[in-house]
C-alpha cells in the first residue's frame, strides 16, 4: 500500500528541514512525499533540492503561486498517487518513525475509509516540552457541531474517499479542514477506526489560534461549514471546544 504525504509550505525554511527528516526516518518504505511550495523566496526550494536525492524516485514537488494553503493542499491530493493520502503541515514533524507503519497495519480492515489518532503541540525551540496534547480518543460524529473534529494532522484517509467527496473548499479563511471533516463524517458516513497513538509534533502559533481576530473568524467558518453541510449548529455551540481545550493544557 502507497502512502501519499502532502506537505504544503511558504517561506518555510526554518522548520521544514524537521519535516522532511521526520518522512525519511519512517520505517515504512512505500511512501510518496510531494511537497508543494507557493513560490517561496526564503531558501525552502534550495532546501527541498537538497534533501530530493535521499528520497530516491519517492520525492514528487512543485514551487509555484497558489490561493492559499487549502489550494496547495488540493494540488497535492490531485498530484498523489497513493493508496492513501495525509497531511502534513511544514511547521510539523512525525512524533515517531513508525507513524506511517503503524497506520498502514489498521487498513488491512478493507471497510475502513480512513485513520486518525493523536498529536502534540510545543513551543519553538523547546520540542520535548509537551504544551497541549490533542486526543482524539473521545471524538464521535455527533460532536462536530460543537467544533470538536479529529486531529487533522493525524488524520488518512483513502485517495477514493476525496474522489468522492472532493477536495477542500479554497473560500474559508482557516476552516476549510473543519468543513472537510463535517462533509466526510456526516454526510458522506465514513468508515474510521481512531489508533491511540501520537502522530504528529505542532508548534504553537497557528493561523487559528494566533489572535482573538483568528478565533473568531474560525468558529465563523465552523458554523459556516456545518450549515454547507446540512446540519445546525451555532456560535455559542461551536465556542464550547474553547473550553475543552483548556483540559488539553500542560502545565509546567
Amino acid at each position: 500500500m502507497k502512502v501519499s504525504i502532502v506537505t504544503a509550505a511558504y517561506n518555510s525554511v526554518k522548520t521544514l528541514e524537521d519535516t522532511i527528516k521526520s518522512v525519511l526516518a519512517q520505517t515504512y518504505a512505500d511512501i510518496e512525499f510531494i511537497i508543494v511550495d507557493g513560490a517561496s523566496i526564503d531558501g525552502t526550494q534550495q532546501l527541498i533540492r537538497q534533501y530530493e536525492p535521499l528520497f530516491g524516485n519517492r520525492m514528487r514537488w512543485i514551487s509555484e503561486k497558489d490561493k492559499g494553503i487549502y489550494d496547495a493542499m488540493n494540488k497535492g491530493i490531485r498530484m498523489a498517487t497513493g493508496d492513501v493520502i495525509g497531511i502534513l503541515n511544514s511547521d510539523d514533524y512525525f512524533t515517531c518513525s513508525d507513524v506511517i507503519e503503524r497506520m498502514v497495519a489498521v487498513f488491512d480492515d478493507q471497510s475502513l475509509d480512513a485513520v486518525y489518532g493523536d498529536i502534540h503541540f510545543v513551543r519553538d525551540g523547546k520540542p520535548g516540552m509537551c504544551v497541549r496534547y490533542y486526543s482524539s480518543k473521545l471524538f464521535r460524529p455527533m460532536w462536530l457541531r460543537f467544533g470538536f473534529m479529529p486531529a487533522h494532522p493525524s488524520f488518512y484517509c483513502r485517495r477514493s474517499v476525496y474522489e468522492k467527496a472532493g477536495l477542500y473548499k479554497t473560500d474559508y479563511a482557516i476552516g476549510s479542514d473543519y468543513e472537510m471533516m463535517v462533509r466526510l463524517f456526516m454526510v458522506h458516513k465514513i468508515q474510521t477506526k481512531y489508533l491511540p497513538m501520537d502522530f504528529v509534533t505542532m508548534r504553537t502559533g497557528g493561523a487559528s489560534t494566533r489572535n482573538v481576530r483568528s478565533r473568531l473568524q474560525l468558529i465563523r467558518d465552523d458554523v459556516r461549514g456545518c450549515r454547507e453541510n446540512g446540519i445546525y449548529t451555532n456560535p455559542l455551540m461551536i465556542s464550547m471546544k474553547f473550553l475543552y481545550k483548556i483540559f488539553e493544557v500542560r502545565f509546567f
